[in-house]
């Protein structure tokens, strides 16, 4: 697959540079192209970043960084059972518990939330950071809601990093998660409170809770150029129709 030019592989992870040490080194760079290919085409256009993570599992497959890059490249293309083969085996290389909480969605993806919960309770969870344990709570509390059961999901989230009034990177994603709980099980006015609170600390629009809290309120967003075309409608025009007497100079006869 094509890669720019501008593309060097110098602007992968330290840590990542350091695992390619072990490789020759034209060979290191070519991986670390396509790496950086994945790592900017995940968001945006996942097929390709899928593209560019097989050609570096094809050139490097016992490195763990690209086993681990080929696991969220599936996992953004919801190839759950492919990601979970990745991730899997760049655990097996690492012996990191790092990936645990992705692993279990994996799971989830694959219509399998008892055994993501089991994952939740697993001792594995006690030595993730933080942000990793508070991942593990929202993968459990989606569980959780795939099995149906609202209550135990809503219950799940509460924690002292719902509580916090401190915003951290998880915050916004773990209110709305509790807001959105709240609105399935009916708890609409708990719901709006929640909302509003994932969008004060929602600062690099990471969910949609504006557009959710909005639509609580009854706003109602109208697109700029309906509108315009609504106008002209409503004045007798049509900006898409001409006058059947009119010829092709915009004369009429």
């Amino acid at each position: 697959m094509p890669i720019p030019e501008d593309v060097t592989g110098d602007e992968i992870d330290k840590d990542v540079r350091q695992e390619l040490q072990s490789l020759p080194k034209t060979l290191a760079e070519d991986v670390a192209r396509n790496l950086v290919m994945v790592a900017r085409l995940l968001d945006e256009d996942p097929e390709a970043a899928y593209g560019y993570s097989k050609v570096a599992l094809r050139l490097a497959s016992r490195v763990a960084a690209v086993r681990e890059a080929g696991g969220f490249a599936a996992y953004a293309n919801q190839k759950y059972g492919e990601a979970l083969a990745e991730f899997r085996a760049a655990r097996r290389m690492t012996g990191s518990v790092e990936l645990w909480p992705v692993m279990a969605d994996c799971e989830r993806g694959l219509g399998r939330p008892e055994k993501a919960l089991d994952m939740a309770g697993a001792p594995e969870v006690h030595k993730l950071d933080k942000a990793g344990q508070v991942e593990m709570r929202l993968v459990a509390a989606g569980a959780r809601r795939d099995m149906g059961q609202l209550d135990a999901a809503i219950v799940t989230l509460q924690s002292p990093e719902l509580a916090s009034n401190s915003v951290q990177p998880w915050t916004a994603r773990l209110r709305y998660a509790y807001a959105d709980a709240l609105l399935a099980a009916g708890r609409d006015r708990e719901a709006r409170e929640w909302f509003a609170k994932a969008v004060e600390s929602d600062r690099d629009g990471s969910t949609d809770a504006s557009d959710r809290l909005a639509e609580l309120d009854g706003v109602e967003f109208v697109d700029a150029l309906d509108e315009h075309e609504h106008e002209h409608e409503s004045d007798g025009e049509s900006p898409a129709v001409k006058d059947d007497d009119e010829d092709a100079d915009g004369e009429k006869d």
